[in-house]
């Protein structure tokens, strides 16, 4: 198959492509590396990058900005970079890729554990979380083509602990295999409207 990874230079992408670079011709895309650069948040940067890749299989996004601070510290601005980013950013994946990406085709997005094992400070990514989730299980039921629509949540990744580790008291990192795992469930699997789980 032919997989575009976006976000393919960070922890989680470095885990998508160990597993699916085995099997897969994989297109690296990121903010600021990769065969294509996008910006997630303008759709028509999106479209571009489809247009110049041509024909594919799968999508899988490892990508998504969020605002980390506490409550009383949000404002509608802060809400709104996780909900253009990480949310608006991989439903426009899907969005403008849907009439592109072959028949049978899948999108696998990311979300993560804020959502269902919260943290202080992680309000923004929970809300962002949430949000993909009901968005692929309402997406999938609607897909056209026999396309596939899931997104993975994992734990806080083993490499990115060093990192992350103290934002994140009492959780047990998973490993970048296990999350890669997932991913490669998704994508070579038959499932739709998934949130796929590591923890």
């Amino acid at each position: 198959m032919k997989i575009i990874v976006v976000g393919a230079a960070g922890d989680v992408g470095k885990a998508v492509c160990d597993e699916l670079g085995l099997r897969h011709d994989l297109i690296r895309v990121g903010r600021s590396s990769g065969e294509f650069q996008i910006d997630m948040s303008e759709r028509a940067s999106i479209e571009d990058m489809y247009s110049k890749v041509g024909a594919f299989d799968a999508v899988v996004s490892a990508a998504g900005d969020v605002h980390f601070g506490s409550l009383e510290d949000h404002t509608e601005e802060t809400f709104m970079l996780g909900l253009r980013q990480k949310v608006m950013g991989q439903i426009n994946l899907v969005l403008a890729g849907m009439n592109t990406i072959n028949e049978g085709g899948s999108f696998t997005l990311t979300s993560g554990v804020l959502d269902r094992d919260p943290i202080k400070m992680g309000t923004g990514a929970a809300t962002a979380n949430g949000a993909l989730g009901g968005f692929v299980v309402g997406a999938a039921i609607e897909m056209p083509r026999c396309l596939r629509v899931n997104v993975v949540s994992p734990g806080l990744l083993e490499a990115s602990a060093p990192r992350y580790g103290d934002w994140f008291p009492g959780h047990n990192p998973v490993s970048s295999k296990r999350v890669g795992l997932a991913y490669a469930k998704s994508v070579e699997g038959g499932i739709t409207g998934q949130v796929i789980v590591v923890e």
